[in-house]
């Protein structure tokens, strides 16, 4: 099965920057996990440390991106750092056969899980076959 804009897999998971003509702030490009099934799309995606009313999840001209600023207060000094605080920041193209309006998004436990449905007209039907 040949990899599509929602199935790609990336495998680099540091730290990068967005276009460099838009932004010189470093972000995370979170783990994600797309899992397709008869209803739509199920996105879990491991954004862990963002407060839930800073999340901001947002479809335009076909594109879904899931953007999340952490804090980077720590209070302290630092004694020793392997790890370093950004934002979190991901897109994906999302066919135009889901219903994006109907999507809904849960944050628990630095899991975020987004269900995208299908579009009515995407859905199988059966026809009913007539005799006579």
């Amino acid at each position: 099965m040949a990899a599509n804009g929602l199935t790609a897999r990336n495998d680099e998971r540091n730290l990068q920057t967005r276009e460099e003509t838009r932004s010189n702030e470093r972000y995370i490009r979170p783990a994600v996990n797309i899992i397709e099934n008869g209803d739509g799309l199920v996105l879990t995606a491991d954004i862990p440390g963002v407060a839930k009313e800073t999340l901001d999840i947002n479809v335009e001209k076909g594109i879904l991106t899931i953007s999340a600023p952490v804090s980077h207060t720590t209070p302290g000094t630092t004694a020793h750092r392997e790890f370093e605080l950004a934002s979190y920041y991901r897109q994906f193209s999302i066919p135009e056969s889901l219903d994006h309006e109907k999507a809904q998004a849960d944050y628990a436990n630095g899991i975020l899980t987004l269900r995208i449905p299908k579009a009515e007209v995407a859905k199988p039907k059966r026809i009913a076959v007539q005799v006579g």
